[in-house]
């Protein structure tokens, strides 16, 4: 149910322009598909994230704002994921995973050199954010 959804969210929604202007790694497509304020929380929004990654592609790694709160499904293909340092796990389509406020995302990458991977990481985030993904330095 979840795949549907997120899949029907990833393809009903305009695109409206990329996340951020900074590097976005190797072969890697981020756009933002989705944002709209949550008339029930003041003072947060939610937005949705498309990620795609060629063959080999990968970001680099990373932080998100400080008030977000990730859920991200993979759509297609396999994301390699590393959070805080803690194991690095493969998620394939249909499966998903979370970040808390403050999480380091170490590795964001394709699980494979020769097939396409894509992602929607939705986050709910203080209305005021505006970069949602600060590479490290």
């Amino acid at each position: 149910m979840l795949k549907k959804i997120a899949l029907i969210a990833a393809i009903a929604f305009v695109a409206v322009g990329p996340v951020s202007a900074h590097d976005a790694g190797k072969n890697a497509k981020v756009t933002l598909v989705f944002d709209h304020v949550l008339p029930n929380v003041p003072g947060k929004s939610m937005r949705g994230v498309l990620v795609e990654y060629g063959p080999g592609g990968y970001s680099p790694s990373h932080t998100h704002a400080k008030s977000s709160f990730i859920y991200a499904t993979v759509l297609e293909g396999e994301i390699r994921s590393q959070v805080n340092k803690g194991e690095e796990k493969v998620y394939k389509a249909g499966e998903n995973f979370v970040e808390n406020p403050g999480d380091h995302h170490g590795v964001s990458a394709n699980g494979s050199d020769t097939k396409p991977a894509k992602l929607l990481a939705v986050f709910v985030v203080d209305t005021d954010d505006t970069e949602l993904t600060t590479p490290d330095k």
